[in-house]
This record gives structure tokens, C-alpha cells and sequence, in this order.
């Protein structure tokens, strides 16, 4: 349950909010040497003002492949070359386009909120099994299905939470 809010929190870092964060761009994939590999992994990501993110590339046959890959991930970002750096401004958000967001971040959300329910789902058939074999008794299955739920609503109400905090995020102005 861990593993499912940590993957729904690295989405909602990818995020655009308006403001420059080197998470925006760290989920993107590049082509690179007969592979695709991460914009992390192909340079360094830097914010050098609150308007504008720069990415240093590593290998200068890449410089291409890196502007490709932005201009190509449905960021509404326009990057720029100057030799191995590539800059990137980070235009301020349209109301269309904020609200746009936050219906992605609850596309995350709802992903994260399915991944808990499967992790649930997971641990109530391995103590119905448990049961069944005789290893744990009917008292013990039924206080372990009332904690695995206590749990799974917990992870849900923190997954809603931070849903809550990025909707605001991304419609302050």
C-alpha cells in the first residue's frame, strides 16, 4: 500500500503547477543509444529560476532526442538548445488548462486508490486461505480483515489528502 501512495505522489509531482520544478520533466523518456531511458538518466535537471527549468546534457548527440522528447510529452512545454544545455520556460497555466490538470491528478488518484484496493484484495484472500488450511481461527480471521481494512482506509484517506493539497496547488493562481 506504501509502494501504490508513493507511485501516486511521484505522479503528482509530474504535475505541472505553474511554478518550475525538476520533477516535471524527470518522468520523461528519451530515446537513447537503442533505448529509451529516463531525462534523469541523460542529464542533469536544474530549476535556475521559478519560470524556467534547464537541462544539461550529458552526451551532445543526445541534445536532439532530449528536445524531442519534451516538446513531445504533452506538457505544453517548448524547449530550446544552446549547445548541451537545453532550456525550457514554463509558461503560466491557462484556467483550461489548470482545470484540465487537476482532473489528471484525479486519474492518478483513482489508479492509486484501485492499486490499494488490489493490495487489500491480496491480503484478505491470503488470511481466507490461511483460515481455510486451519492456520489461524475464524476470531483471528475476522480481526485481521478488520485491520487490513483499517489500513486500506487509512492509505485511501492519505491518498485523498494529498489529492486535496495538489488540487489546490494547481489552482492557485
Amino acid at each position: 500500500m506504501t509502494a501504490s501512495l508513493d507511485a501516486a505522489h511521484k505522479d503528482f509531482s509530474g504535475l505541472r503547477t505553474g511554478r518550475a520544478a525538476p520533477s516535471l520533466l524527470e518522468a520523461i523518456v528519451v530515446d537513447a543509444y537503442g533505448g529509451k531511458m529516463p531525462l534523469s538518466q541523460v542529464g542533469n535537471i536544474n530549476a535556475p529560476e521559478p519560470r524556467a527549468l534547464s537541462v544539461q546534457v550529458w552526451d551532445a548527440s543526445l541534445v536532439s532526442h532530449v528536445e524531442k522528447a519534451i516538446r513531445e510529452a504533452g506538457l505544453g512545454l517548448n524547449p530550446s538548445s544552446a549547445g548541451q544545455v537545453i532550456r525550457v520556460p514554463v509558461p503560466e497555466l491557462s484556467e483550461e488548462r489548470r482545470k484540465e490538470m487537476v482532473k489528471v491528478a484525479g486519474k492518478y488518484a483513482e489508479a492509486g486508490r484501485v492499486a490499494i484496493r488490489g493490495v487489500r484484495r491480496d491480503g484478505m484472500d491470503k488470511i481466507k486461505l490461511m483460515e481455510k488450511d486451519g492456520h489461524i481461527s475464524e476470531d483471528d480471521l475476522h480481526r485481521l480483515s478488520d485491520d487490513i481494512q483499517k489500513m486500506t482506509d487509512d492509505f485511501i484517506k492519505k491518498l485523498d489528502e494529498a489529492l486535496v493539497h495538489k488540487e489546490k496547488e494547481i489552482l492557485q493562481v
